[in-house]
């Protein structure tokens, strides 16, 4: 994969086509497929399970799967993703009692684990997790639904993550979700992060491509 990874949010795909919508935004320049799980508990919109999951990997999806389980409780969602073809589960520690056994059990089942922090979530939760997680999703709305606008204070939390990354010596990828658009792709790169998922930018979009090849203009740009 690239240095900065573009992942649509299939949640404001043409769910009447969701197989076909996904492969137009990969085909278009995408290099991951965003998986919103939503369970009208720990947040209030009910979206997809495990056997769309999988229902995209039977219709030829082949890129990477990250998958975000906005659910409570998490283990007895973990392995059903991972059997239905996510390459990547994360979570949000508040939603689970035990967040390092559900991070263990998303490796255990074969998949990268990902914690993910709300817009007010702390990130001292890191202190205790760093060494363990493939990937930090930092939310830049409230998480739940899609199309909001992107909270400034963000910013801010990707620098402060970033630098918490780079002194731990991990590989670990530095995610952001929430209002990304080709406007403001280039200063969350500039921030520190290195993977964005956008889903009404490019779903909204009359040209997925020109607007996947805008996003990669501005962070080409990143120094």
């Amino acid at each position: 994969m690239s240095p900065y990874i573009i992942a649509p949010s299939i949640l404001a795909a043409d769910f009447a086509r969701l197989g076909e919508d996904t492969a137009r935004a990969i085909d278009a320049g995408a290099d991951m497929v965003h998986f919103d799980v939503m369970d009208h508990h720990y947040v209030p919109n009910l979206s997809f399970g495990s056997m769309v999951c999988k229902a995209l990997r039977d219709y030829g999806i082949t890129v990477p799967i990250d998958t975000h389980l906005m659910t409570t409780p998490v283990d007895d969602l973990i392995c059903n993703f991972a059997k239905a073809g996510s390459t990547y589960i994360s979570f949000h520690p508040e939603a689970t009692h035990h967040p390092d056994r559900s991070i263990q059990l998303i490796r255990d089942c074969g998949c990268k684990p990902g914690i993910v922090l709300n817009p007010a979530t702390p990130i001292d939760w890191l202190s205790y997790i760093i060494d363990k997680v493939d990937m930090i999703l930092v939310m830049s709305v409230n998480p739940g639904f899609g199309g909001q606008s992107l909270i400034p204070s963000t910013y801010d939390k990707i620098r402060e993550i970033r630098q918490i990354i780079d002194k731990s010596g991990q590989q670990i990828r530095l995610e952001v979700d929430g209002g990304i658009t080709e406007h403001n792709i280039g200063s969350l790169a500039e921030a520190g992060a290195d993977t964005f998922v956008s889903g009404s930018a490019i779903f909204n979009s009359d040209d997925y491509s020109a607007t996947i090849k805008k996003m990669r203009q501005e962070l080409a740009d990143i120094k």
